[in-house]
């Protein structure tokens, strides 16, 4: 019984260990006999006992892969630092196995050399700024090296590229004066907007300014034209209403003599000398000028010649 025990124990950890569970994204590769067998894809897969071996299992997806910083000299000598970010992934698991020994070793090396002979044909300048120029070409040349290795490299980045400390010192001052330069040329064209802006207000206002006194002026004059037309009109509406006014009195003053002669009897003399000095009145107003014939006056100096017209009036 103990021996049977024994087998069947021993037949069960055979049975258990030529068993073999693949995981997804991943691949076995089965030797027999030290030969390739067969490629071991997800799943459960059963060996045979003492002839196959699980030898590998390798995963499929995309690998990463950080590679310290590598010593390179640019086209105009200077040397710096430049540590590189490779991501991969295995497309032909046989190949990987059995082409390459140490594939991760292998693409280290590999990098190293493409980025200096790369680095080498340009300067320093164009090293700093050509970052995407220089992960497009090592990924083409990386891509195509590895190929025959059942390898794919996807991408490659320029993690930190290190100049020497005096350069980066140089670099720094470099920097701060094309900032200060950039800062003197935007203040030197704000102030030029600011002058000329400021300008252009007064010019505007001084414009303003003098149409509105124009305007002012214009409206000055039109009430001054105005009011000395208005003073005129006044004046000769004074001037005339006087003038009538005074027409007025004198026309009346003459009508009362005349009524005081009809009313009254006086001689010749008294009418002579009445006559006369309504006359004088009347010649010495400046507005109303009375001009009689010689004849009349004659006429009217003689009280016969009154008492005539007195008479030929009361008829």
């Amino acid at each position: 019984m103990i021996k049977l025990m024994v087998i069947i124990l021993i037949v069960v950890v055979l049975s258990l260990s030529c068993v073999k569970v693949i995981k997804q994204s991943k691949v076995g590769i089965i030797m027999r006999l030290g030969k390739f067998q067969k490629k071991a894809d997800t799943g459960v897969h059963f060996l045979i006992p003492f002839l196959d071996q699980m030898a590998y299992v390798i995963d499929l997806r995309e690998n990463v892969v950080d590679f310290p910083p590598q010593p390179v000299i640019t086209k105009d000598n200077v040397t710096m630092q430049i540590d590189t970010v490779v991501y991969f992934q295995v497309t032909d698991p046989v190949r990987y196995v059995f082409e390459i020994a140490n594939p991760i070793s292998a693409i280290e090396n590999l990098t190293a050399t493409t980025l200096r002979n790369i680095i080498g044909e340009l300067d320093l300048d164009e090293t700093l700024t050509s970052r995407d120029l220089i992960n497009t070409k090592m990924r083409s040349i990386l891509d195509e090296a590895t190929d025959k290795w059942g390898i794919k490299v996807n991408r490659v980045e320029l993690k930190n590229i290190m100049p020497p400390q005096d350069i980066q010192v140089a670099m720094e001052k470099q920097m701060r004066a094309e900032r200060e330069r950039r800062e003197a040329i935007l203040q030197a064209e704000g102030n030029k907007a600011s002058s000329i802006l400021q300008a252009e207000g007064e010019k505007q206002s001084a414009i303003l300014r003098a149409e509105a006194k124009k305007e002012s002026m214009v409206r000055e004059a039109e009430g001054e034209k105005q009011s000395r037309i208005l003073r005129a009109e006044g004046e000769a509406e004074s001037i005339r209403q006087i003038a009538q006014a005074k027409a007025e009195g004198e026309a009346a003053i003459i009508k009362n003599v005349f009524k005081a002669m009809k009313e009254s009897d006086i001689d010749d003399n008294m009418l002579a000398l009445k006559s006369m000095e309504a006359l004088e009145k009347i010649a010495e107003s400046d507005s109303t000028k009375l001009v009689l014939p010689s004849e009349t006056v004659n006429f009217l100096g003689s009280f016969k010649g009154i008492k005539e017209i007195l008479n030929s009036d009361k008829k």
